[in-house]
């Protein structure tokens, strides 16, 4: 450990455990002041201070079961953020994902997974657990050619990685130009041996993109325009790379049929289907997913979950 990591620890554990002054601690550690309270932020940055707040006015408990009981859902959890930005909620809701994932698994599990920002959050927190015969596998195609990276290979390899595993990769496109071309993917004795594992699979964790001007797979070009006009009228989000509209139903059927990967209703047969999805952009996603029962367990944040329950009285309105 270097010298200045020392002091940096040093640090917190005076100021957070001890109940040191800055001004203590610079004299402790023969520094300055301005220079503990910069020691202080780094050990935040760096995740060496993890500081939790529990807010006793805010009963997340009440909502999780009111969100099972209204949708039907196994499993609710519902995580409090700091912010509603959107990089701040992925972070939080990828750390209880993480655990929740790491809870469940079990010798002999088989887990699919999508890719996107939010599981690759999870895939960053995710500890490693001591199981045997462990499955990994790409539940659909991912981007031949984008400007944002979709960390597709990283999330299955750190994944793989947590459960003493070699991930399965589907090295290819999301969506491809013909239905015929996507039928003579699928019918190579590899590619085809991948989705039967993804089909399989107990866990499927996954979450949903919304159907924005910046969205991956606008911006990959893969909609005909006659597509892209149908998203933009009835589409709330998609569910591996599959848009649906507000009842969760597929919305884009010509698209649908070049989409490479698992099939949504093969999603509502998984012992563990869990989405992960929240924050004020994908909200009216989520609702669609969860209203077509494709998730048993949801992991969202605060904001999500009440707009969930206030669009459902909405609806019954």
């Amino acid at each position: 450990m270097s010298e200045k990591l020392e002091k940096i620890v040093e640090a917190a554990r005076l100021y957070y455990q001890m109940d040191y002054s800055q001004q203590d601690i610079a004299k402790k550690l023969g520094v300055s002041r301005p220079t503990v309270s910069r020691f202080l932020q780094q050990a935040k940055a760096d995740g060496i201070v993890q500081i939790t707040i529990n807010d006793p006015l805010e009963n997340n408990d009440l909502v999780c079961r009111q969100l099972e009981r209204q949708f039907g859902l196994d499993k609710a959890i519902v995580v409090s953020t700091p912010s509603n930005d959107d990089n701040v909620v992925k972070k939080y809701i990828g750390e209880a994902a993480a655990q929740y994932l790491y809870d469940i698994v079990r010798d002999g599990d088989t887990i699919a997974v999508t890719w996107g920002t939010t599981l690759f959050e999870i895939a960053q927190r995710l500890q490693i657990k001591n199981v045997r015969d462990v499955k990994v596998v790409q539940l659909n195609g991912g981007l031949s050619y984008s400007e944002t990276n979709t960390h597709a290979s990283e999330i299955m390899h750190m994944i793989g990685g947590a459960f003493n595993t070699t991930p399965y990769l589907l090295p290819l496109p999301a969506i491809v130009d013909q239905p015929l071309v996507k039928q003579a993917i699928e019918a190579d004795r590899h590619i085809s041996k991948i989705l039967e594992i993804g089909r399989k699979a107990n866990i499927a964790m996954f979450t949903v993109g919304v159907p924005t001007a910046d969205s991956v797979l606008v911006r990959a070009n893969y909609l005909t325009q006659a597509e892209l006009e149908v998203v933009n009228q009835v589409g709330k989000g998609d569910i591996c790379s599959r848009f649906i509209d507000i009842n969760g139903d597929v919305c884009a059927k010509e698209l649908d049929a070049r989409t490479i990967g698992i099939e949504l209703e093969e999603l509502r047969s998984k012992e563990y289907a869990v989405l992960v999805a929240g924050g004020i952009g994908k909200a009216e996603a989520v609702h669609a997913a969860v209203r077509g029962g494709y998730p048993k367990t949801i992991v969202t944040d605060t904001f999500t979950a009440r707009y969930l329950l206030e669009q459902e009285k909405a609806v019954v309105c």
